[in-house]
């Protein structure tokens, strides 16, 4: 029997062991879905702490509650370890391991290429890989496949080797993990064969592609395209404010047109591991090839500059007030990248916090989801959270709303707050700064 048949056979009575590397807001859903399938899943990560907390049967994810959690845990199909010498009891071995940007916005594939070696010290023959994590074309082919080649396998024959990119969506209730469509491009038939069998057996839908390139390809232009029209959103609220227009207006009477218009919408900036890395990885990987993807980094340009945008609007808004912003005090609202979740992932909210203290402000933060923040690869705020009340609020010369958390959306928050800077377009929904009306001063930015 072919190692390729004796793999497909234990993916289809549910015996082989899925490998999850990396258990954060990706490979923990992945994880469970599996095991939901009915699938043995060994979960790997580098930080104890998230290991120890699934072995209690805790969950670290707020939208992935604990029971969801602690039921997986208790059918004693899935673990959880910090032992990657476990790889080899692996039929396949999923990769979801974080693609950030480096300090001048290259592409940092540290974490790949670590989990690649890791995994190629201890490849055995049978086995399944499948890269998930955002990358530019041709990661799969020139980091993973000669890592695993050096070990004297063979791809499609002694080992098989894939590309699926994740397509989480934190907090959405309409698409989860097994309802999200599944692009699966192997190295070579055989891969694709094995790959597009494994992920079957989990998710209701899975759409296989020709090669690794042309899946890492798709996943780049699913999120480049929300950049660029979130880019062209930020440059007409710059442009209509000027005009004295409201863009939110505009955006909802455009929105009604039943064909050949999909709403964006402005903001402080881009949040999320995906949509504000993307541009910049397909861009870096374009100038190698001699193309220079003028439009695409012109919108990554666009959305990483609404900070400053935001923080310059909070500082002449002040002035109006007779305040500098030195010396200031600020609440910023939420340092989630959206609202409604506890996902920080390259929030902007950390940048607009960092350039008002720059500034000479004092800022405050406040966010249900994130009591404290927890620091990152590029920002250690060392805040914690002030309480959601009108009282906390009303101490601060200006509130600026950087996510629309629903716990914001009550008008007792505001109600003696003096100066409101909306990136989110929270206020006038709550009846605040329509000409005449009562409360805070409302500023859009």
């Amino acid at each position: 029997m072919s190692l390729l048949a004796e793999l497909s056979g234990k993916i289809a009575d549910r015996s082989a062991r899925v490998g999850v590397i990396g258990l954060g807001y990706v490979g923990l859903p992945l994880a469970l879905v599996f095991e939901e399938a009915g699938f043995p899943v060994t979960g790997f990560d580098v930080d104890p702490a998230k290991t120890e907390a699934l072995a209690r049967g805790e969950s670290y994810i707020r939208h992935i509650g604990k029971e969801r959690v602690a039921r997986a845990f208790a059918r004693r199909r899935l673990e959880a370890t910090t032992d990657f010498d476990r790889l080899p009891a692996c039929d396949a071995v999923v990769v979801c391991v974080p693609t950030p940007l480096g300090r001048h916005r290259e592409p940092d594939l540290s974490f790949i290429r670590t989990t690649a070696d890791a995994i190629a010290r201890r490849l055995r023959p049978g086995q399944l890989v499948v890269l998930e994590s955002t990358t530019y074309p041709g990661t799969t082919r020139e980091e993973l496949l000669p890592r695993f080649a050096a070990r004297g396998l063979a791809p499609g024959s002694d080992f098989f080797l894939a590309f699926s990119p994740e397509r989480e969506d934190p907090g959405n209730r309409s698409f989860q993990t097994h309802d999200i469509p599944k692009v699966v491009g192997g190295l070579d038939p055989a891969s694709q064969q094995a790959a597009v069998a494994l992920y079957s057996a989990a998710v209701a839908k899975v759409v296989p592609v020709s090669s690794p390139e042309v899946a890492e390809a798709a996943k780049l232009l699913e999120n480049i395209f929300r950049a660029v029209n979130i880019a062209l959103a930020n440059e007409m609220k710059l442009v209509l404010e000027r005009m004295g227009i409201d863009v939110w207006e505009v955006i909802e009477a455009a929105r009604t047109k039943p064909f050949g218009f999909m709403p964006f919408y402005p903001g402080p900036g881009l949040g999320g591991h995906c949509i504000p890395l993307d541009p910049f990885y397909l861009a870096w990987k374009a100038a190698e090839h001699g193309v220079w993807a003028r439009f695409i980094e012109l919108a990554g340009e666009v959305n990483t500059a609404m900070p400053h945008y935001v923080v310059d609007r909070t500082a002449r808004a002040l002035n109006t007030h007779g305040r500098s912003l030195r010396g200031s005090r600020v609440l910023v609202l939420g340092l989630s990248y959206k609202a409604d979740i506890d996902d920080d992932r390259e929030s902007p909210s950390f940048e607009i916090i960092e350039l008002l203290r720059e500034a000479g402000a004092e800022v405050a933060y406040c966010d249900p989801y994130i009591p404290v923040a927890r620091p990152g690869r590029a920002h250690d705020i060392g805040l914690s959270s002030v309480p959601c009340s009108a009282e906390e609020f009303a101490r601060h010369d200006a509130v600026v709303v950087s996510t629309a958390h629903s716990d914001f959306r009550r008008r007792e928050l505001f109600r003696s707050v003096r100066l409101v800077i909306d990136t989110r377009n929270l206020m006038a929904p709550l009846g605040f700064g329509q000409p005449g009306a009562a409360g805070p001063e409302v500023v859009r930015a």
